[in-house]
């Protein structure tokens, strides 16, 4: 039976009524949770402020040792991607003549990489930092076949500077091609997704068919215009590729570092941005919850077997690893490639901008709450999925949304309720006493995980400029003092408001972060 449902991206998508009340159940389901918890902790705080104590005490014992478990992973997943750094990947790549005769390919030589650029209105010189990023990359540019997809919303001005560029840089690799993203497509919403999808379509009919390459010899990356690829970026990958034991069931994620204008970065825009960084390290650590995020990469023919990315969707990024797991039966695992690409931190041509744009960026990213209802949905519907599986990322995706949403605000803040809330019988109880020196205690011993994120914040840094002081290097390591205030002011607080939109059948339409270069006045 056709999969039907791999392609919806809300509830009134789907074919009938029954249908509908099943998959806005799940839309319900994760701001439903976040709520119920901030209103279970205030009741029992009232009424019960002892067994509110207990569960405050035992809940900040409980984010102690997660804290020292993904410090652990953290630090792990740091030194691999350190150690991948210092190798000559290409080198590794022709020297273990990897090959995978299952699919046909006798070795590297005989694989294309198919790199997929969507942009809207971004600069000139940010589009033209990402496509000098490929050309200086470590692997034979006639092995390259570069997409640079335009939105024809964008106006003219979009398509005269992927034409400028096209005429400076094109001839570098094996195809260079404009595509044009039309407007107005019906079932699509503006965005990444639709504008990859078109692109990657283009070039199918118009490159690749055309050349006769065989779909399982092109590893496809969708990079966002923003991305500048290290230089072993696609040897790694095609190393990886090859030496799978299911490569076409397989995505590759590198880890993101927000690294282009870091030095033009308000603090708090830094520890955002960094913070992005350590749980994507955090999470290819743990491969078996690995999914994909922001620039990736796959084999085209899977892609197309699935018929490529979402167009009506705002974390088509995401998307694709969960429409992967649900198409293929289970069978898709993303790989962790423990090896950096660069891309920007957010920043505004002002201080108040550059606030609204960091709140507006975290929310779609917390939007990934979408994927609940179709992931949930798709598993009651496919029933080859064994049962383990569906229970395992079932938990770990409700898990992660509902911590992301209320892990901060319960830490920092509602461990004082049963003391204001709990009454004078409560107030004159031992308990109530020492309260706030246990959870004083347990959150004191929890900061010292800030020492792990200063000190490897400041390693990632790029080289400093001139124009910067060498004081830089101070205020770079301690803005990780304020992080209590930012996971919730960036974290917690846009979490609620995507997974309460989604509640409410509040549907987000996709956003574009705007890009900038030189030095904007942010503070």
């Amino acid at each position: 039976m056709e999969k039907f449902y791999l392609k919806y991206g809300k509830a009134t998508d789907t074919a009938n009524g029954h249908d509908y009340i099943v998959y806005r159940f799940f839309e319900v389901l994760p701001g439903a949770l976040a709520w119920a918890t901030f209103f279970l902790i205030i009741f029992f705080s009232y009424f019960t402020p002892l067994w509110a104590s207990l569960f405050i005490i035992t809940f900040d014992t409980y984010w102690l040792v997660k804290t020292v478990f993904l410090s652990m992973y953290l630090r792990s997943s740091y030194k691999k991607m350190r150690l991948n750094l210092k190798k000559d990947w290409f080198d590794i790549l022709k020297e273990s003549g990897a090959a995978n005769k299952e699919l046909g390919i006798g070795g590297w030589s005989e694989i294309y990489h198919l790199i997929i650029l969507p942009f809207y209105k971004e600069p000139y010189e940010v589009v033209r930092e990402t496509l000098l990023s490929l050309v200086d990359s470590n692997y034979p540019k006639d092995k390259m076949l570069v997409v640079l997809g335009v939105e024809e919303r964008a106006g003219s001005g979009a398509y005269d500077t992927a034409s400028r560029l096209k005429e400076e840089l094109g001839g570098e690799f094996f195809k260079f091609f404009i595509s044009a993203h039309p407007v107005n497509i019906a079932g699509e919403m503006p965005g990444k997704g639709a504008n990859e999808t078109w692109a990657a379509r283009e070039a199918k009919e118009k490159i690749i068919d055309p050349e006769k390459i065989p779909y399982q010899n092109i590893i496809v990356s969708s990079l966002d215009i923003d991305t500048r690829v290290y230089p072993d970026y696609f040897a790694i990958v095609s190393y990886n590729y090859l030496s799978s034991p299911k490569p076409l069931r397989s995505s590759f994620q590198p880890i993101p570092i927000y690294n282009n204008n870091i030095w033009d970065a308000p603090f708090f825009s830094r520890v955002v941005a960094s913070s992005g960084t350590f749980w994507q390290m955090m999470q290819q650590a743990r491969p078996e919850r690995l999914a994909t995020f922001s620039s990736h990469s796959m084999p085209f023919k899977s892609l197309v077997e699935m018929n490529y990315w979402h167009t009506n969707i705002v974390s088509e990024d995401s998307r694709i690893f969960w429409q992967s797991l649900l198409f293929y039966d289970g069978d898709w695992k993303t790989i962790p490639l423990y090896y950096p690409v660069s891309m920007d931190a957010n920043v505004g041509l002002s201080l108040p901008e550059t606030v609204k744009n960091v709140y507006i960026q975290q929310r779609r990213w917390a939007w990934g709450a979408e994927n609940i209802p179709y992931t949930f949905f798709g598993f009651v519907k496919n029933k080859k999925i064994p049962l383990g599986k569906k229970l395992f990322f079932s938990f770990i995706k409700i898990e992660s949304l509902w911590s992301w949403a209320t892990n901060a605000i319960m830490i920092f803040f509602l461990g004082w309720l049963p003391i204001i809330l709990g009454g004078q019988e409560f107030n004159i109880s031992l308990l109530s006493y020492n309260l706030p020196r246990v959870t004083r205690i347990l959150m004191t011993f929890s900061m010292f995980g800030l020492i792990t994120s200063a000190i490897l914040s400041t390693s990632l840094l790029p080289e400093r400029p001139k124009t910067k002081s060498k004081i830089i290097f101070i205020w770079m390591f301690l803005q990780w003092l304020l992080l209590p205030f930012t996971i919730i002011i960036f974290g917690s607080i846009p979490a609620i408001d995507a997974q309460t939109r989604l509640m409410l059948g509040k549907y987000m339409s996709f956003w574009v972060t705007p890009k900038y270069r030189g030095n904007p006045k942010t503070g």
